[in-house]
């Protein structure tokens, strides 16, 4: 298997993307649209993308599907171009498509939950996703996953209104985008380097907290043998689901910012996209020269 791409448990891949990670799900050397990818990464991704495919499931071989955790900028930066490419259908939550056919925009990011740089500079990132129009589809609402009958799809909100995870009974390998992940992705030092730790959303995103905890605790009760996350590399086996539990039960406290414009009041979407938000915040000149000096840090770091 190439180094664009890595097991992580029998017909699950992980397509490591600098801050961020997608997934291919099928048997190796599946074919032509023996396959599905989840996620779509930065809008640098594609050609990473492309060859992990290739080394996982034959050159030129295309996915019978894509499926998207949620909408945010890191996850569906090259779908539009990946999705053109292969002419495949883009399935997401009903709550996700307002964000992927142009009609809406997410609710600003919160810098002021703070951890790191990551979450100061977040009102620079794209809250818009790109607009794929009639090639995205709903999820089935019963919980299946389109050309993936193991597997089904469990609504995880908070982090982003649609989204989910996916989870395989057979050898409870879950797939759990941001619902949690498995770094400190607020910091640079965390979505760079990726110390493992089970954590919870990415915060600067995270517009309900009580659904994101309510998501985590749903996860956990899944009992997952092996977590593939947006952010982090997988983890597996007793030590992450103790992790886990220990997560969900201390929520509040391990997750939770103390303050933050989502903490003191929840942002509310439909299928038409965002109800109620509050106006962008954004960081002191302070901050930005923290985060110019934390980049410089952890550029020097990943030289060594």
């Amino acid at each position: 298997m190439s180094s664009t791409v890595e097991r992580v448990a029998d017909g699950l891949f992980r397509v490591p993307l600098s801050i961020v990670n997608a997934y291919l799900i099928g048997p190796p050397r599946a074919g032509d649209r023996g396959w599905v990818l989840v996620d779509a990464g930065l809008s640098t991704s594609r050609g990473a993308i492309t060859a992990a495919a290739a080394a996982a499931f034959g050159p030129h071989a295309r996915p019978a599907a894509v499926v998207l955790t949620h909408g945010h900028f890191d996850h569906v930066g090259s779908l539009r171009p990946l999705a053109e490419q292969w002419d495949a259908p883009v399935y997401a939550h009903p709550l996700e498509i307002p964000y992927l056919t142009g009609r809406a925009e997410y609710p600003p990011p919160d810098p002021s939950v703070g951890g790191g740089a990551v979450a100061w500079l977040s009102p620079l990132y794209s809250r818009s996703g790109p607009d794929i129009g009639p090639r995205v589809r709903p999820l089935p609402a019963a919980g299946a996953v389109p050309f993936l009958p193991d597997w089904r799809w469990v609504h995880t909100p908070g982090h982003a209104p649609g989204h989910v995870a996916l989870f395989r009974a057979t050898d409870r390998a879950l797939v759990a985008g941001d619902a949690f992940v498995t770094t400190k992705q607020e910091s640079l030092f965390g979505a760079v380097l990726k110390p493992q730790v089970v954590h919870g959303p990415p915060a600067y995103f995270t517009i309900d907290w009580e659904l994101a905890r309510a998501s985590v605790r749903e996860l956990a009760r899944l009992n997952p043998e092996v977590a593939a996350t947006g952010h982090g590399v997988p983890m597996r086996g007793p030590s992450m689901r103790a992790e886990l539990h220990r997560l969900a039960a201390d929520f509040d406290r391990l997750a939770r910012p103390t303050d933050g414009v989502y903490v003191r009041s929840p942002a509310r979407a439909d299928a038409a996209g965002v109800l109620r938000a509050p106006p962008p915040v954004f960081p002191t000149a302070a901050v930005l020269l923290a985060i110019g000096a934390g980049a410089a840090v952890a550029a020097a770091a990943t030289r060594r």
